[in-house]
């Protein structure tokens, strides 16, 4: 997912009590924030869609998204092996975002106050004393 970087998380205490800037990499997560139950569009989210596959509104409105409860456009969802199901625009085998450049708004400015997965990940690792433990979820 060409553009994932490092990205700074908020600072945490190691074993030795010293304060360290935690960061983490996107491009080495399975994709966790894609598979959350809703991802919301805005109208311009669905025009950049509509753009980028040479699509009316309408017809990348029916295509890509569905109503949600209160949201008019939220983002269609497909299986995934790992979390049940994931952005339809997510590449199960690579674990990469097909549509980075037209990306919606909400994944643009993830993970705003941090990653919840990156924090997870860091959470099991302490609770378990392993560096190198990988966190596991059951989102079906």
């Amino acid at each position: 997912m060409a553009g994932w970087g490092v990205h700074a998380n908020e600072a945490y205490s190691d074993s030795g009590g010293y304060k360290v800037a935690a960061s983490y990499n996107c491009a080495k997560c399975p994709g966790y924030c894609c598979s959350y139950p809703l991802i919301p569009l805005k109208k311009r989210d669905v025009q950049r869609l509509a753009d980028h596959f040479g699509l009316d509104f309408e017809a990348a409105r029916k295509k890509f998204t569905k109503r949600d409860g209160e949201e008019p456009f939220a983002m269609r969802r497909k299986a995934d092996p790992h979390f049940g199901k994931i952005c339809r625009f997510f590449d199960t085998e690579k674990r990469r975002c097909t549509i980075y450049n037209a990306r919606p708004a909400i994944c643009r400015d993830y993970p705003g106050g941090g990653c919840g997965y990156y924090t997870f990940l860091m959470s099991e690792r302490s609770s378990q004393q392993d560096p190198t433990h990988v966190a596991s979820t059951w989102n079906v």
